[in-house]
């Protein structure tokens, strides 16, 4: 009996934890991406941004669906989305192409990082039922990802433009309904 009421405990803990856990994945595919742009895996570290993205998803999803949302998993879930959503992004495109501009290209990596932290503070402080305000760094982040496969089709001063545009997206004040 003593044996069924331990395991039974300790199942809940593990279950009330799950969604934390999807979050902290997130976070560590968001850690190997940036490390794999360290060292010069650009394409391994776009997966691990792209795969970082499906965890993202995940996470909320499981923790509605089990009714295990908390303020430490909001607070956990925007930690790991600047990581692989705000920093990663941002280095593996400073290192596939803004390196070339400089300084200037460095700058705009920044303030890609910078808009994200203060959208991602700001969701946290705002009561937002049914939508979001400015545009999430899971989309802005995902789509400066993915703005890497154009490498060598499009104009390279097109990439320091559309990491601005993401960056000043996430800021915006227009609304998104949440799906």
């Amino acid at each position: 009996m003593f044996l069924l009421h331990h395991l039974d405990q300790s199942f809940k803990k593990i279950k009330s934890q799950a969604a934390n856990l999807i979050t902290l994945i997130n976070l560590g595919l968001g850690a190997m991406a940036i490390l794999f742009v360290l060292q010069g895996e650009l394409r391994t570290s776009l997966l691990l941004i792209t795969i970082a993205g499906v965890f993202d998803r995940l996470d909320g999803m499981v923790a509605r669906k089990m009714n295990i949302t908390s303020e430490l998993g909001k607070q956990l879930d925007s930690l790991s989305d600047i990581i692989s959503f705000g920093v990663a992004p941002a280095l593996l495109l400073y290192q596939g192409i803004l390196i070339t501009f400089g300084m200037p290209g460095a700058f705009f990596a920044i303030i890609f990082i910078a808009c994200g932290a203060i959208r991602l503070a700001r969701f946290n402080v705002m009561e937002t039922n049914g939508f979001f305000v400015g545009l999430p760094i899971t989309a802005a982040g995902l789509l400066l990802t993915l703005s890497f496969l154009l490498i060598g089709f499009i104009p390279e001063y097109v990439f320091m433009f559309l990491t601005l545009i993401l960056a000043f997206l996430m800021i915006g004040t227009f609304k998104i309904k949440k799906v």
